[in-house]
């Protein structure tokens, strides 16, 4: 063999560990993850009482029609808390408008950020203090709930007696490019999550999302709380770590036709978006970053490597590694978009979509390392109090 054999074959049976891995993944999750929809749920006649919980900071652009998804639910026994964190394009407007035909809807307008907090997990903090339900739903403010959600939800909570609930979303189309980006994105968050193992698995099988946290108020109040997560940037995923580390009973749920929203619709929304990775998914470390992003780019890129290899078919070996990397990939990415109920092109082209998702996490690390911390949302969080205030190790 020659030395480019040798390499080639080594950099390819390196990825397809990774892919064997993905193909893993994507099975699990089909098989362990129950859908919304497709639930056995038993008729109810009592429910208790629930309170949404929605932050919200600049969000003028897209919250109204959101919130009005809510507002049209069924649900018997609902409270909306709608909180303005320092909004300052229109939002608390909207927040006033909408309570004010609607006797559910209570509003809270915070003007000023205490200091060592975390803008949205304060106003989680502050929400969640006004709300007086059994049960509390976290949600975006651009999250949108087709009719019946909220019911379905808290049936399926109550039945399987949680303490945490999460629903994972569609995310809707957005263009080729950045539905490639956000199906690399998704793929990856799935792998280190390891969401197939939510409900029985150890503690770093572990998911929370922004568009639909779900909790129990007395298990809630066994955790630490709010406050300890106050410098958490990744409020989500944390949210769910502790629920779980304090030994609450957790789920996740697909709800892929009943909870939609559009993530970023540009790459320029996705370029500020990956900003705050820097202090969650890069722990404030340029040098994460770097090695990040080049590890992306590495394994990401191996089906267009395979694929070329198979092309010029003179590596020996090497081809024979390059082609279970190519079928490893189709069939893992086609069986989730099918699942997913996602158009399979984009995802496809997810290869050619990563150097810019590698680009963007290194400008993210170029830019905390510059700022000395995140801007987020008009606040600038500094390195060392994010890495103090860090609690949830992110897989």
């Amino acid at each position: 063999m020659t030395i480019l054999e040798i390499l080639l074959l080594a950099y390819l049976s390196l990825c397809l560990v990774y892919w064997l891995f993905t193909a893993y993944g994507v099975v699990m999750t089909r098989r362990r993850l129950p859908v919304l929809e497709a639930l056995q749920l038993e008729a109810r006649e009592n429910w208790p009482k629930l309170s949404v919980v929605v932050p919200a900071c600049n969000e003028a652009d897209k919250m109204e029609p959101a919130v009005r998804t809510l507002l049209e639910q069924d649900y018997p026994e609902l409270e909306i808390v709608l909180v303005d964190d320092r909004s300052t394009d229109g939002t608390a407007e909207i927040i006033d408008r909408v309570a004010m035909k609607d006797p559910r809807v209570k509003v809270i307008h915070i003007t000023e950020l205490p200091e060592h907090w975390v803008g949205k997990v304060h106003a989680l903090h502050r929400g969640l203090a006004e709300s007086t339900g059994e049960l509390v739903l976290f949600t975006d403010a651009d999250v949108h709930f087709a009719r019946g959600t909220l019911r379905s939800a808290v049936a399926y909570f109550v039945q399987e007696g949680l303490d945490h609930l999460t629903l994972f979303p569609t995310l809707w189309p957005a263009g080729v490019v950045i539905d490639a980006m956000i199906a690399v994105f998704i793929r990856h968050f799935m792998l280190m999550s390891r969401v197939w193992g939510m409900r029985d698995g150890p503690l770093r099988s572990c998911v929370g999302i922004g568009a639909f946290n779900m909790v129990r108020r007395s298990a809630f109040e066994k955790t630490e709380g709010f406050e300890w997560m106050r410098m958490e940037t990744a409020d989500d995923y944390t949210l769910a770590y502790m629920m779980k580390r304090s030994g609450a009973k957790c789920d996740v749920v697909i709800a892929f036709r009943s909870l939609g929203l559009h993530w970023y619709r540009t790459v320029k929304e996705a370029a500020v978006g990956a900003e705050k990775g820097y202090s969650s998914a890069f722990r404030c470390s340029l040098v994460i970053a770097m090695v990040a992003s080049l590890l992306m780019l590495a394994v990401e890129l191996s089906p267009l490597v395979a694929v070329l290899v198979l092309a010029l078919g003179e590596f020996g070996l090497a081809s024979g590694v390059a082609a279970a990397n190519v079928l490893l990939f189709l069939f893992s990415t086609i069986l989730l978009s099918r699942w997913a109920r996602v158009r399979v092109v984009p995802p496809l082209l997810g290869p050619l979509a990563v150097p810019v998702l590698s680009a963007l996490a290194l400008r993210a690390g170029i830019l905390g390392h510059r700022r000395g911390g995140v801007l987020w949302r008009g606040t600038l969080y500094p390195s060392e109090k994010l890495r103090e205030g860090r609690r949830a190790p992110i897989p």
